[in-house]
């Protein structure tokens, strides 16, 4: 990977009736891409650009929009270039070549295998929703090309398209959509920011006028919508069969969102992402409570997770033990930081490699076999970051720093390693501290407890593809050191990521009963 910051500049040409003004770069040959906003479109902030290409033939589609492969990592994963792009104004050109630009998965852009591409250009500027295909996001069209040495011709792409704007989906007899502007959060960031949800209504909602009902608060995996409640009750779901039930409990269920500025914001108070807990639980779950009839008491209130929402359903709980009276957890995100995925957070010095100077692994499949490398998954969010920096990739690791690190003097996340090198900072380290669950619970026992006796209920695979069993054991091993909390731990023997040991409808149950008074 090319390191210096230097090399990271792309060249833009700002086309005016004065002619064109070139920024730095240095000298780039052989294959390169040149980049235009198009002339009928508005002017554009700073923000990344994204070269996104795809390999077709050999039965793959010829009709394939390469911006839908970016952020995959492992065997998934095609080349893609990310650069820095100054503001454009309409009709400029953006020039991306190998030493103007970051890589992945290659090494080199020079290692790129001959034959025939679709490729595409992203402009990723929405600040609020980090993701390329956020709305408002600008991309060109998919572009069939050949590449193979020499190529002297330029790769050409036009910004034309445009990421529509957000439209809440229509209700239906079951669902609504709520997007809800939050004061904490817009007064910590400067301009406004919403929080979006989706409802799930009970069986009978519109005909029981009187009832009031408990609420179920569902978190869903990395950057899941709010909008997954569909998928939830589609026609034939198991979800819909035990929600509909002619048993089945009455609750609300108010599906968290999980794409915010910096991606995921794990819905808990941060530097960077802002005051996301307290605006969750002091306006959002209010909102919700009045607007469809909620009893309105922490003790009819409940949390559930997978993968993310997991460790966001124990963090809810532990940092507001007083509002929630209870938590499902299947497969949390690192709930002990002394095994953050395969990285202790604490003790290591690097987050690629061991003691050894072997790569650590960030994923595996069932067989114990590596998917990908913490080092390769890395580059990837390099390349998508602004700066060349996993910290805005929007991101699973630049999800995680942005949640649990400090905000630098530049308004960005601090990096807990080195981009380029892993190498881990003690400093930074000890900020994340207050987000290790393990390590909250046993600074603040005697405060804690009380309040979480029989409420945290986990479930984990042992062989969870994240290794996100490593920190559940930990979690677990504290715990028997202590008086009993009546916690469950469930371990699936030989089970892969987001393994739950029980039905959607035992766990409806299971909450009902802990909100019964």
């Amino acid at each position: 990977m090319l390191t210096a910051m230097l090399r990271r500049t792309i060249s833009a040409l700002a086309l005016t009736t004065l002619g064109a003004v070139s920024l730095p770069a240095q000298p780039s040959s052989g294959l390169r891409f040149e980049v235009t906003l198009d002339p009928s479109l508005p002017a554009q902030p700073a923000a990344r650009l994204l070269v996104v290409l795809v390999g077709v033939g050999g039965g793959s589609s010829d009709r394939v929009e390469p911006r839908r492969f970016i952020g995959r990592a492992g065997g998934g994963a095609v080349p893609t270039l990310g650069a820095d792009a100054p503001a454009l104004r309409p009709g400029a050109l953006i020039i991306v070549d190998a030493d103007a630009a970051a890589i992945f998965p290659l090494e080199r852009f020079t290692d790129l295998p001959a034959g025939d591409y679709r490729v595409q250009a992203v402009l990723s500027s929405n600040r609020d929703l980090r993701a390329p295909n956020a709305p408002g996001n600008l991309y060109s069209d998919s572009v069939r090309v050949t590449l193979g040495p020499p190529r002297a011709t330029p790769v050409r792409l036009t910004l034309t398209r445009r990421v529509p704007d957000e439209v809440l989906p229509p209700d239906t007899p079951f669902l609504r959509f709520i997007k809800f502007r939050s004061e904490l959060l817009s007064a910590f960031h400067g301009r406004p920011i919403y929080l979006r949800a989706g409802v799930i209504l009970p069986e009978g909602y519109d005909q029981e006028i009187d009832l009031r009902y408990p609420l179920r608060v569902r978190i869903g995996g990395y950057g899941e919508r709010y909008t997954e409640v569909q998928s939830m009750m589609r026609p034939g779901s198991s979800f819909r069969a035990a929600w509909t039930a002619s048993d089945a409990p009455r609750m609300l269920l108010l599906h968290l969102d999980g794409a915010g500025p910096l991606g995921d914001p794990y819905q808990v108070n941060s530097a960077n992402n802002g005051p996301f807990g307290d605006a969750v639980t002091q306006e959002l779950i209010p909102h919700i409570e009045r607007e469809f009839r909620g009893v309105g008491a922490p003790h009819a209130r409940v949390l559930d997770g997978a993968s993310t929402g997991g460790w966001v359903a124990l963090a809810l709980q532990m940092f507001y033990p007083d509002v929630f009276n209870g938590a499902w957890a299947s497969c949390p995100d690192s709930v002990d930081f002394r095994a953050f995925q395969r990285v202790d957070v604490y003790a290591g010095d690097s987050a690629y490699v061991d003691e050894q100077g072997v790569d650590l692994p960030s994923a595996r499949n069932l067989d114990g076999s590596v998917r990908f490398t913490m080092r390769h998954e890395l580059r990837m969010e390099n390349v998508l970051g602004v700066g060349d920096s996993w910290t805005a990739s929007g991101r699973q690791w630049g999800a995680w720093n942005a949640a649990y690190g400090p905000r630098g003097a530049d308004g960005r996340p601090v990096p807990l390693w080195d981009p380029q090198t892993g190498r881990i900072n003690r400093a930074v380290a000890r900020h994340w501290e207050r987000y290790d669950l393990r390590l909250r619970l046993e600074r603040d026992w005697d405060a804690l407890a009380p309040q979480l006796r029989g409420k945290l209920n986990i479930w984990v695979g042992e062989m969870d593809d994240y290794f996100l069993n490593d920190a559940v054991h930990l979690f677990d091993q504290f715990l028997a050191t202590k008086p009993p909390l009546d916690a469950r731990f469930a371990y699936g023997p030989d089970r892969g990521h987001c393994w739950t040991g029980i039905s959607a409808a035992q766990m409806m149950r299971e909450m009902a009963r802990a909100m019964a008074r």
